[in-house]
């Protein structure tokens, strides 16, 4: 196996981190489809189910294929162990249920993706799990929240679909001064322009679906986060519900981890230019991108972020007529509710990601009828520039 722990750059250890070859020498990582694992004696099953000798047993557990995945995803998060999922939601599920039990508190950001609001606010309490949310962009606002029974804080930065950006590091400071654990979710940032861990975060979740496959091919999430908690709170969890990912979808993701930054770095240049058009429109009332000047939390988005995003908000004059229009009018642009593609796709929120949201829900979260959300791909920027300017001129 090539090591993990070598002094690579993110370029390096996401071609080589964790690459494990059979007797045949292969380049590309080798694709294990396999439910089981044969024995050479009755003795040596035994010793590996007690734990004695090293590999593996069945692949709901783990799998060559996925551990690949889940090794070079350490090496790039910087992470001691990891746990490849079949789905992002799956993931960040797993993340909070394995870190709260009956009895316990949780405090959330309020900006969250409408299945994560879900988990927070209707699955956690079932299970005797109480939550608050809160506006997380001020660190104030979960001091008020904490409860002598919280252990646990949960956000994602920047946020769905406004782009807010909360300061990690003072949140994971607060969540050490009380015995709680802090989860990020850090896929609007991806973990070339954001390392929780290094923040102070104890656990990272993405939707691997995202920037990670990046060419809308396959669903697949991860946990990462010290190998002592994975042991001790998420293995058993893991083995016996089954969330796990496909060794097909984790041969995807690993070719996906592959082209991440020269994906992100084109994606991300592009999104830059395009929101500093959007902000120089009189048909767009409003512009959020990390890379601005003028985002309302700045001063956070420099101090722990290294690059800007791959996604706009952006809000249209007019509300949900124009920006219906707007969209219809794109013939580049892809309307989609998914993201991190390597096609430009564009949402309306309050009718689809977060539509169960109630109005006032979803106007404490700066979600308006002309709320949109860009997501930038790989095509040429002047060819999205052109789309935009024409579909907003079509829009009227």
């Amino acid at each position: 196996m090539t090591s993990n722990t070598r002094n690579w750059k993110p370029q390096t250890a996401l071609v080589h981190a964790g690459t494990l070859r059979s007797g045949f020498g292969e380049t590309s990582e080798a694709m294990y489809l396999t439910q089981g694992y044969v024995y050479d004696t009755a003795q040596a099953a035994e010793a590996r189910f007690k734990g004695q000798e090293p590999g593996f047993i069945y692949s709901r557990y783990a799998n060559p294929t996925v551990d690949m995945f889940e090794k070079r995803m350490c090496a790039l998060e910087g992470a001691e162990d990891a746990r490849a999922t079949a789905s992002g939601m799956a993931a960040v599920t797993a993340a909070l249920l394995c870190s709260a039990r009956a009895g316990d508190h949780i405090v959330a950001a309020r900006a969250l993706f409408g299945s994560c609001r879900w988990v927070v606010e209707t699955l956690a309490p079932k299970y005797g799990i109480e939550a608050t949310l809160v506006d997380g962009t001020e660190i104030v606002n979960w001091e008020k929240a904490v409860r002598p029974n919280t252990k646990l804080f949960f956000l994602e930065s920047p946020t769905n679909p406004t782009l807010e950006v909360v300061d990690i590091a003072a949140v994971a400071s607060l969540a050490d001064s009380i015995g709680a654990r802090l989860i990020v979710d850090n896929v609007f940032a991806t973990p070339l322009q954001q390392k929780p861990l290094q923040l102070g975060a104890h656990i990272v979740v993405y939707s691997a679906t995202k920037h990670i496959d990046g060419q809308g091919r396959c669903l697949g999430g991860i946990i990462l986060s010290d190998k002592k908690w994975i042991d001790e709170n998420l293995h058993d969890y893991f083995r016996h519900t089954g969330p796990s990912l496909s060794p097909f979808n984790a041969w995807t993701l690993l070719k996906g981890l592959e082209t991440l930054p020269l994906r992100v770095r084109q994606q991300t240049e592009s999104a830059g230019r395009i929101a500093d058009f959007l902000a120089e429109r009189s048909e767009i009332v409003r512009v959020i991108y990390p890379g601005r000047a003028d985002h309302p939390q700045a001063a956070v988005v420099k101090k722990q972020m290294s690059g800007g995003s791959t996604l706009i908000c952006l809000d249209v004059k007019g509300g949900k007529q124009a920006a219906f229009a707007f969209q219809n009018a794109l013939d580049v642009v892809l309307i989609s509710n998914n993201l991190g593609d390597a096609k430009s796709l564009i949402t309306h929120p309050a009718t689809t990601t977060h539509k169960n949201l109630s109005d006032e829900a979803r106007a404490e979260l700066g979600i308006g009828p002309g709320t949109l959300r860009l997501s930038v791909g790989l095509e040429d920027t002047d060819d999205l520039l052109e789309d935009i300017e024409q579909a907003l001129k079509a829009a009227g």
